[in-house]
């Protein structure tokens, strides 16, 4: 790499860095300076300061309001799938959580949904669609299927309000237990983005879900869209005991290494156990 691109490149990071700072220092909807007095006050260039800020802009750090300025985002708020007593629920984050229900209806669950939930294409799962708001802004779009014999008589009134996985348990005696859950990038279609309420193709985070109840029957499968610049993941990784991995039911430590961890310190060291959360721009 030329000497040049490495002083741009460093200069980029130090601008990210310092207005990163800013923001860290003030409160959700603080004006910061603007870009002009940026470069005054790094004493960088114009175009160094603009390819900093659109990054945090990118990543939903800051917000540019046309003809007003920029602004410090909206806070974080954190939502967990598995609580404390490893119950399975649906998490209490902070901000006013609320569904609208786009579509509600039973049909049959075809090839594809039946192999997810072990049933025959021919049985009849509960499908619906909603939209998932924080103190009235959309989040994301969730598609439910839920096998429709566990949920005769399930009410419209159940998906938009409350937690879905105790109304299950209370209403229809269904104690789920467990769920995988697998979460790759994609971005939204002109429909999906005129829901979210983004521009076309902006990204998002695909997120698909099986859950199984306490004899490990698929009881739903769903797929959902979130907004990419409202939502982030957030694993956090212990290292355990040597011990753990010769306890009974343990099973054997697998070579190589965890994704964004390079090999090194954990790589033939103890086990590494992770818990995953989501945090969320409300």
């Amino acid at each position: 790499m030329k000497a040049d691109v490495r002083g741009t490149v460093l200069k980029r990071e130090r601008a990210r860095d310092a207005v990163l700072e800013l923001i860290e220092s003030r409160s959700p909807g603080d004006a910061i300076p603007s870009e002009r007095a940026l470069c005054a006050l790094l004493a960088v260039s114009r175009p160094t300061v603009r390819a900093a800020v659109d990054e945090l802009v990118a990543a939903g750090l800051l917000v540019r309001q046309h003809g007003r300025g920029m602004f410090v985002a909206p806070e974080k708020i954190t939502q967990e799938l598995v609580s404390a007593d490893l119950a399975l629920s649906v998490p209490q984050a902070a901000g006013a959580w609320s569904s609208r229900l786009l579509e509600f209806t039973t049909l049959q669950a075809g090839a594809r949904v039946g192999r997810k939930l072990r049933m025959s294409p021919a049985e009849e799962v509960v499908y619906v669609a909603r939209l998932r708001l924080v103190d009235g802004a959309p989040m994301a779009i969730e598609h439910l299927h839920i096998r429709a014999a566990l949920v005769p008589g399930l009410s419209a009134q159940e998906l938009e309000d409350g937690d879905l996985y105790e109304h299950l348990r209370h209403t229809h005696g269904v104690h789920v237990r467990e769920a995988v859950q697998a979460i790759e990038p994609t971005v939204v279609t002109r429909a999906e983005a005129q829901l979210l309420e983004v521009p076309e193709l902006s990204p998002a985070l695909l997120f698909e879900r099986l859950t199984s109840d306490t004899g490990g029957v698929p009881v739903e499968y769903v797929h959902s869209l979130y907004r990419g610049d409202r939502y982030r993941i957030v694993s956090r990784l212990a290292l355990g005991p040597a011990a753990a991995a010769g306890e009974a039911g343990a099973g054997p430590v697998r070579e190589g290494h965890h994704p964004g961890i390079p090999p090194g310190d954990f790589a033939h060291g103890d086990p590494i156990t992770s818990s995953t959360r989501g945090d969320i721009q409300a």
